[in-house]
Protein backbone atom coordinates (compact mmCIF):
# COMPACT_ATOMS: atom_id res chain seq x y z
CA UNK A 1 0.00 0.00 0.00
CA UNK A 2 1.22 3.23 -0.90
CA UNK A 3 1.01 5.74 1.68
CA UNK A 4 -1.37 8.32 -0.49
CA UNK A 5 -3.79 5.39 -0.10
CA UNK A 6 -3.28 4.90 3.52
CA UNK A 7 -4.06 8.75 3.90
CA UNK A 8 -6.63 8.60 1.43
CA UNK A 9 -8.75 5.54 3.81
CA UNK A 10 -7.80 7.50 7.45
CA UNK A 11 -9.99 10.93 5.69
CA UNK A 12 -12.40 8.73 4.32
CA UNK A 13 -12.83 7.31 7.98
CA UNK A 14 -12.68 10.24 9.35
CA UNK A 15 -15.09 11.61 6.78
CA UNK A 16 -17.48 8.93 7.46
CA UNK A 17 -17.37 9.06 11.58
CA UNK A 18 -17.99 13.06 11.12
CA UNK A 19 -20.80 12.98 7.78
CA UNK A 20 -19.16 16.05 6.87
CA UNK A 21 -16.12 17.47 5.00
CA UNK A 22 -16.05 20.40 6.95
CA UNK A 23 -15.63 18.75 10.39
CA UNK A 24 -13.45 16.08 8.97
CA UNK A 25 -11.09 18.32 7.52
CA UNK A 26 -11.05 21.04 10.29
CA UNK A 27 -10.16 17.47 12.35
CA UNK A 28 -7.16 16.54 9.79
CA UNK A 29 -5.91 20.03 8.99
CA UNK A 30 -6.61 20.12 5.27
CA UNK A 31 -9.28 22.00 3.04
CA UNK A 32 -12.52 21.02 3.05
CA UNK A 33 -12.13 20.98 -0.89
CA UNK A 34 -8.61 19.19 -0.67
CA UNK A 35 -10.49 16.23 1.26
CA UNK A 36 -13.69 16.28 -1.27
CA UNK A 37 -11.08 15.87 -3.89
CA UNK A 38 -8.90 13.26 -2.43
CA UNK A 39 -12.07 11.17 -1.80
CA UNK A 40 -13.32 11.27 -5.45
CA UNK A 41 -9.62 10.20 -6.52
CA UNK A 42 -9.65 7.23 -3.64
CA UNK A 43 -13.53 6.69 -5.20
CA UNK A 44 -12.08 6.10 -8.62
CA UNK A 45 -9.44 4.06 -8.15
CA UNK A 46 -11.47 2.02 -6.26
CA UNK A 47 -14.04 1.99 -8.67
CA UNK A 48 -16.79 1.99 -6.60
CA UNK A 49 -18.92 5.17 -4.94
CA UNK A 50 -17.92 5.18 -1.12
CA UNK A 51 -19.66 8.00 0.07
CA UNK A 52 -23.41 9.36 -0.24
CA UNK A 53 -23.37 13.13 -0.75
CA UNK A 54 -26.29 15.70 -0.48
CA UNK A 55 -26.35 19.71 0.01
CA UNK A 56 -26.41 19.62 3.70
CA UNK A 57 -24.46 15.76 4.99
CA UNK A 58 -22.59 13.21 3.47
CA UNK A 59 -23.18 9.42 4.75
CA UNK A 60 -21.11 6.10 3.94
CA UNK A 61 -22.81 4.16 1.21
CA UNK A 62 -23.21 0.25 1.74
CA UNK A 63 -19.76 -0.50 0.27
CA UNK A 64 -18.19 2.58 2.48
CA UNK A 65 -19.98 0.44 5.26
CA UNK A 66 -18.53 -2.25 4.22
CA UNK A 67 -14.94 -0.69 3.99
CA UNK A 68 -15.11 1.01 7.10
CA UNK A 69 -15.67 -2.24 9.14
CA UNK A 70 -12.33 -3.64 7.44
CA UNK A 71 -10.25 -0.97 7.95
CA UNK A 72 -11.52 0.51 11.75
CA UNK A 73 -9.92 -2.08 13.32
CA UNK A 74 -6.51 -1.72 11.58
CA UNK A 75 -6.45 2.31 12.51
CA UNK A 76 -7.48 1.53 15.89
CA UNK A 77 -4.73 -0.80 16.20
CA UNK A 78 -2.16 2.18 14.49
CA UNK A 79 -3.80 4.64 17.38
CA UNK A 80 -2.62 2.36 19.86
CA UNK A 81 0.64 1.59 18.46
CA UNK A 82 1.74 5.43 18.45
CA UNK A 83 -0.03 6.18 21.81
CA UNK A 84 2.16 3.36 23.35
CA UNK A 85 5.04 5.13 22.49
CA UNK A 86 4.20 7.59 25.45
CA UNK A 87 5.88 5.06 27.73
CA UNK A 88 9.05 6.09 26.24
CA UNK A 89 8.38 9.76 26.76
CA UNK A 90 9.07 11.98 30.12
CA UNK A 91 5.49 13.07 29.86
CA UNK A 92 2.04 11.92 29.05
CA UNK A 93 0.94 13.06 25.79
CA UNK A 94 -1.93 12.85 23.48
CA UNK A 95 -5.90 13.73 22.63
CA UNK A 96 -8.53 12.25 24.12
CA UNK A 97 -11.94 12.67 22.84
CA UNK A 98 -14.79 12.19 25.82
CA UNK A 99 -18.20 11.79 25.30
CA UNK A 100 -19.97 12.88 28.82
CA UNK A 101 -23.93 14.06 29.85
CA UNK A 102 -24.85 17.45 31.34
CA UNK A 103 -24.61 16.14 35.14
CA UNK A 104 -21.36 14.45 34.54
CA UNK A 105 -19.24 18.05 32.79
CA UNK A 106 -21.42 19.76 35.80
CA UNK A 107 -20.27 17.88 38.82
CA UNK A 108 -17.01 15.98 37.62
CA UNK A 109 -15.40 17.66 34.87
CA UNK A 110 -15.77 20.81 35.85
CA UNK A 111 -13.87 20.43 39.47
CA UNK A 112 -11.31 18.22 38.47
CA UNK A 113 -10.80 18.43 34.38
CA UNK A 114 -8.73 22.35 35.05
CA UNK A 115 -6.37 20.63 37.56
CA UNK A 116 -5.74 17.62 35.19
CA UNK A 117 -4.80 19.77 32.10
CA UNK A 118 -2.51 22.24 33.90
CA UNK A 119 -0.82 19.03 35.06
CA UNK A 120 -0.37 17.43 31.85
CA UNK A 121 0.27 20.39 29.15
CA UNK A 122 0.93 18.16 26.52
CA UNK A 123 -2.71 16.15 26.66
CA UNK A 124 -5.35 17.49 24.46
CA UNK A 125 -8.89 17.03 25.76
CA UNK A 126 -12.09 17.39 23.72
CA UNK A 127 -15.08 17.27 25.23
CA UNK A 128 -18.77 17.00 23.84
CA UNK A 129 -21.79 17.04 26.66
CA UNK A 130 -24.90 15.73 25.50
CA UNK A 131 -27.96 13.79 27.07
CA UNK A 132 -27.82 11.45 24.46
CA UNK A 133 -25.91 8.65 24.82
CA UNK A 134 -23.55 8.02 21.68
CA UNK A 135 -21.65 5.19 20.54
CA UNK A 136 -18.51 5.69 21.10
CA UNK A 137 -17.06 3.30 18.70
CA UNK A 138 -18.29 4.49 15.63
CA UNK A 139 -18.10 8.26 15.98
CA UNK A 140 -14.58 7.89 17.31
CA UNK A 141 -14.52 9.03 21.09
CA UNK A 142 -11.94 7.27 23.43
CA UNK A 143 -14.34 7.17 26.37
CA UNK A 144 -17.97 8.35 27.55
CA UNK A 145 -18.86 9.36 31.02
CA UNK A 146 -22.53 8.42 31.98
CA UNK A 147 -24.31 6.72 35.13
CA UNK A 148 -23.74 3.48 35.40
CA UNK A 149 -27.22 1.89 33.91
CA UNK A 150 -26.68 3.74 31.16
CA UNK A 151 -23.35 2.08 29.91
CA UNK A 152 -23.25 -0.99 27.45
CA UNK A 153 -22.42 -4.38 28.99
CA UNK A 154 -19.23 -5.05 26.89
CA UNK A 155 -17.72 -1.78 27.88
CA UNK A 156 -15.24 -1.23 30.81
CA UNK A 157 -16.53 0.85 33.23
CA UNK A 158 -14.69 2.60 35.93
CA UNK A 159 -16.56 4.59 39.08
CA UNK A 160 -15.05 7.45 39.24
CA UNK A 161 -18.30 9.58 41.73
CA UNK A 162 -19.43 8.30 44.47
CA UNK A 163 -23.23 6.54 44.96
CA UNK A 164 -25.79 8.45 44.03
CA UNK A 165 -29.72 8.88 45.33
CA UNK A 166 -32.69 11.25 43.54
CA UNK A 167 -34.65 12.22 46.77
CA UNK A 168 -38.17 13.80 46.95
CA UNK A 169 -38.32 17.29 48.06
CA UNK A 170 -40.53 19.94 48.73
CA UNK A 171 -40.66 23.33 50.10
CA UNK A 172 -42.48 23.89 53.83
CA UNK A 173 -44.74 26.37 52.24
CA UNK A 174 -46.02 23.58 49.95
CA UNK A 175 -46.63 21.58 52.33
CA UNK A 176 -48.62 23.75 54.27
CA UNK A 177 -50.58 23.42 51.16
CA UNK A 178 -50.78 20.18 51.08
CA UNK A 179 -49.85 16.97 53.60
CA UNK A 180 -46.92 15.04 53.01
CA UNK A 181 -46.91 11.93 51.11
CA UNK A 182 -46.52 8.74 53.26
CA UNK A 183 -46.42 6.39 50.66
CA UNK A 184 -44.92 6.84 46.76
CA UNK A 185 -48.84 6.03 45.73
CA UNK A 186 -49.50 9.74 47.33
CA UNK A 187 -47.83 11.52 45.05
CA UNK A 188 -51.23 11.11 42.81
CA UNK A 189 -52.66 13.73 44.78
CA UNK A 190 -49.59 16.18 44.43
CA UNK A 191 -48.65 18.51 41.90
CA UNK A 192 -45.43 17.71 40.65
CA UNK A 193 -42.83 19.07 38.41
CA UNK A 194 -41.78 16.67 35.13
CA UNK A 195 -38.38 16.01 33.47
CA UNK A 196 -39.52 16.06 29.90
CA UNK A 197 -36.91 13.19 28.14
CA UNK A 198 -35.33 13.69 24.27
CA UNK A 199 -37.34 10.68 23.34
CA UNK A 200 -40.70 12.92 24.31
CA UNK A 201 -41.77 10.86 27.35
CA UNK A 202 -41.87 12.12 31.22
CA UNK A 203 -39.23 10.89 33.48
CA UNK A 204 -40.40 8.04 35.98
CA UNK A 205 -39.57 8.39 39.62
CA UNK A 206 -37.40 5.70 40.32
CA UNK A 207 -38.43 3.69 43.87
CA UNK A 208 -37.68 1.04 46.25
CA UNK A 209 -39.33 -1.06 48.69
CA UNK A 210 -37.74 -3.63 50.38
CA UNK A 211 -35.54 -4.44 47.49
CA UNK A 212 -38.41 -4.49 44.85
CA UNK A 213 -37.59 -1.36 42.30
CA UNK A 214 -40.86 0.15 40.53
CA UNK A 215 -41.36 3.58 39.29
CA UNK A 216 -43.86 6.28 39.60
CA UNK A 217 -45.72 7.74 37.09
CA UNK A 218 -46.38 11.50 38.44
CA UNK A 219 -48.14 14.40 37.01
CA UNK A 220 -48.28 18.30 37.62
CA UNK A 221 -48.56 22.09 36.61
CA UNK A 222 -44.86 22.13 35.60
CA UNK A 223 -43.47 20.01 32.51
CA UNK A 224 -39.23 21.16 31.49
CA UNK A 225 -36.27 19.73 29.42
CA UNK A 226 -33.58 21.54 32.29
CA UNK A 227 -32.90 20.80 35.19
CA UNK A 228 -31.92 24.28 36.18
CA UNK A 229 -35.31 25.53 35.66
CA UNK A 230 -37.21 22.78 37.26
CA UNK A 231 -35.35 23.38 40.47
CA UNK A 232 -36.19 26.89 40.21
CA UNK A 233 -39.89 25.87 40.15
CA UNK A 234 -39.35 23.62 43.02
CA UNK A 235 -37.64 26.34 45.22
CA UNK A 236 -40.75 28.65 44.80
CA UNK A 237 -42.49 25.87 46.19
CA UNK A 238 -44.92 25.85 43.18
CA UNK A 239 -44.54 21.68 43.48
CA UNK A 240 -42.45 18.42 44.52
CA UNK A 241 -39.54 17.68 42.72
CA UNK A 242 -37.72 14.64 42.16
CA UNK A 243 -33.58 15.74 42.54
CA UNK A 244 -30.61 14.62 43.21
CA UNK A 245 -29.51 14.66 47.04
CA UNK A 246 -26.42 16.37 46.41
CA UNK A 247 -28.35 19.04 44.44
CA UNK A 248 -30.90 19.99 47.47
CA UNK A 249 -28.31 19.46 50.32
CA UNK A 250 -27.86 22.80 51.32
CA UNK A 251 -31.20 23.84 51.19
CA UNK A 252 -32.19 20.99 53.59
CA UNK A 253 -29.89 21.62 55.89
CA UNK A 254 -31.05 25.38 55.54
CA UNK A 255 -34.78 24.27 56.05
CA UNK A 256 -35.83 25.61 52.47
CA UNK A 257 -36.91 22.28 51.72
CA UNK A 258 -37.85 19.17 53.09
CA UNK A 259 -37.51 15.96 52.01
CA UNK A 260 -39.94 13.01 52.00
CA UNK A 261 -40.31 9.41 50.89
CA UNK A 262 -36.99 9.05 52.54
CA UNK A 263 -37.26 5.17 53.17
CA UNK A 264 -37.99 4.78 49.07
CA UNK A 265 -35.07 6.54 47.47
CA UNK A 266 -32.00 4.38 47.84
CA UNK A 267 -28.49 4.66 46.19
CA UNK A 268 -27.72 3.82 43.27
CA UNK A 269 -23.90 3.16 40.95
CA UNK A 270 -22.59 6.79 40.24
CA UNK A 271 -21.04 8.04 37.30
CA UNK A 272 -18.95 6.13 35.38
CA UNK A 273 -16.27 6.75 32.65
CA UNK A 274 -16.04 3.92 30.07
CA UNK A 275 -14.60 2.44 27.27
CA UNK A 276 -14.21 -0.33 24.87
CA UNK A 277 -13.12 -3.75 26.69
CA UNK A 278 -11.30 -4.44 23.04
CA UNK A 279 -9.00 -1.90 22.65
CA UNK A 280 -5.67 -1.25 24.94
CA UNK A 281 -6.38 2.57 26.82
CA UNK A 282 -3.64 4.79 25.46
CA UNK A 283 -1.57 6.74 27.99
CA UNK A 284 -3.61 10.08 28.25
CA UNK A 285 -6.76 8.52 28.96
CA UNK A 286 -5.45 6.57 31.80
CA UNK A 287 -3.82 9.32 33.15
CA UNK A 288 -7.29 11.13 32.83
CA UNK A 289 -9.26 8.06 34.21
CA UNK A 290 -6.70 7.84 37.51
CA UNK A 291 -7.17 12.05 37.73
CA UNK A 292 -11.11 11.82 37.67
CA UNK A 293 -11.19 9.01 40.39
CA UNK A 294 -9.26 11.41 42.92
Amino acid sequence: MERNELNDLLAFATVARECSFTKAAARLGISASALSHAMRNLEQRLDVRLLARTTRSVAPTEAGERLLDSINPALASIEDGLAALSHWRDSVSGTVRITASTYAAQTVLMRKLPRFLLDHPDVKVEVNVEDRLADIVTEGFDAGIRFHMSVDKDMIAIPIGPPLRTIVVGTPGYFERHPPPRTPADLANHVCVNFRMKSGALMAWDMDEGGREFRVRTTGQFVANDGGLMAAVVRAGAGLGYMMEEEVADDIAAGRLVQVLDAWCLPFPGLHLYHPSRRQSPPALRALIAALRE
